[in-house]
């Protein structure tokens, strides 16, 4: 099996486009000569980004600036994606809190909810009838490690991810045997380029340099585990060690220790 065979019509979705993981899988898609509907939030970025990679690959790339939490905004993304030629789907936008729930902002916890799993049901919903019935069609869920786990201090972030991580092994079995293929990406912690020591945010001062995976590896491992139909990919050494930690462990031995270092970025 591989991806979908690019056409004139046909376009590869990538929504949370604007950095990171998203920049990455929308350069490589088009690199592989897929034309491209990018989404985030940050609309002059996609601009930016679209510009590029049409000038590197002379590919299409259609901007949809838009906020994916916002359910009148997602909409309309979804009805267009119904009704459009969608041969791959990368679920990647997301967001995530650290700290106690209780104090939390619950307006945000609440956009986190429809950002990292409805949104994800959504757009997942509005392409698949079309790529059922074309019969071909691929799908990447960017879950998470920490989505097989529970997380004191990430409670939101860790059971968003669980709907991801579920939802996508379940919807394989659904699919079987219609050339719809299902991957899901479960990374741990990737990062584009090494900040600048005063740059540094909390998680990069407190994870070893060592444990990061660059974007740009990540996308294509992704896309490539994709066009084989892979179940699930799960790479850097961080990541690997949660996803079995959460498979393996009891609850009441990991969730302390993993809270503790989530309480960490919390504070």
């Amino acid at each position: 099996m591989a991806l979908p065979t690019p056409t004139a019509d046909a376009r590869a979705v990538i929504t949370g486009a604007s950095s990171g993981i998203g920049a990455a899988l929308a350069a490589d898609l088009a690199a592989r000569g897929h034309s491209l509907i990018v989404v985030a939030r940050r609309t002059e970025l996609l601009e930016a980004l679209a510009a590029r990679l049409t000038e590197q690959h002379g590919v299409t790339v259609e901007v949809r600036g838009l906020d994916l939490s916002d359910r009148d905004a997602r909409a309309t993304l979804v009805d267009e994606l119904a009704a459009r030629p969608i041969s791959v789907l990368c679920n990647n936008a997301g967001i995530a809190t650290f700290g106690p729930v209780a104090g939390l902002d619950a307006g945000y916890e609440r956009a986190q909810v429809e950002l990292n799993a409805v949104a994800v049901h959504d757009l997942t919903l509005a392409v698949l009838p079309g790529m059922i019935e074309r019969g071909e069609g691929a799908i990447l869920m960017v879950g998470s490690a920490a989505g097989n786990m529970a997380i004191p201090n990430n409670a939101t972030y860790a059971a968003t991810k669980a709907f991801v991580n579920t939802f996508s092994e379940s919807l394989r079995g659904e699919l079987k045997g219609t050339g719809v293929n299902v991957t899901l990406l479960a990374p741990g912690p990737v990062r584009t380029e090494q900040p600048a020591p005063e740059d540094a945010s909390i998680v990069d001062r407190m994870v070893p340099d060592f444990l990061w995976t660059s974007s740009e590896y990540t996308a294509k491992l992704s896309l490539d585990s994709l066009g084989r139909n892979k179940m699930r990919i799960v790479p850097g050494v961080l990541s690997k060690a949660m996803s079995l930690a959460g498979q393996y462990s009891p609850r009441a031995i990991t969730a302390p220790i993993v809270g503790r270092f989530y309480q960490k970025l919390g504070d």
